[in-house]
């Protein structure tokens, strides 16, 4: 048996950041585009554009800068700060987890139940 849980941030009982977000900015900066980082987690342009304003409103920072198109064609990549949260709530992550596995092995420590 595995436990499994989820971690959010909320901020005024709206959802600030979570794994799917993560997700997001984590393809943003491995893609280097907005509009790649949405097809790669299967969510529209739209949608990934919402999280983003919502995000940066809610956390108070500016996570991505943007180039427009061109020549050489638009962009976005992460804010120094949008790596250091990404980090931090990485870290966090983590520390939670090994609570929760923790816990669940002295809990369920016996297979009988």
């Amino acid at each position: 048996m595995e436990i499994r849980s989820k971690l959010w941030i909320e901020s005024k009982g709206k959802p600030v950041f979570g794994r799917g977000r993560r997700f997001l900015l984590e393809a943003i900066d491995k893609r280097g585009s907005i509009n790649q980082a949405a097809k790669e987690i299967n969510i529209s342009y739209r949608k990934a554009w919402g999280y983003l304003k919502a995000m940066e409103e809610r956390l108070g920072i500016k996570l991505i800068e943007r180039q427009t198109g061109g020549r050489n064609g638009g962009g976005a990549t992460l804010t120094v700060g949008a790596k250091i949260f990404l980090k931090k709530y990485e870290a966090l992550e983590m520390g939670i987890r090994e609570i929760v596995d923790e816990r669940f092995r002295k809990i369920f420590k016996n297979k009988g139940l």
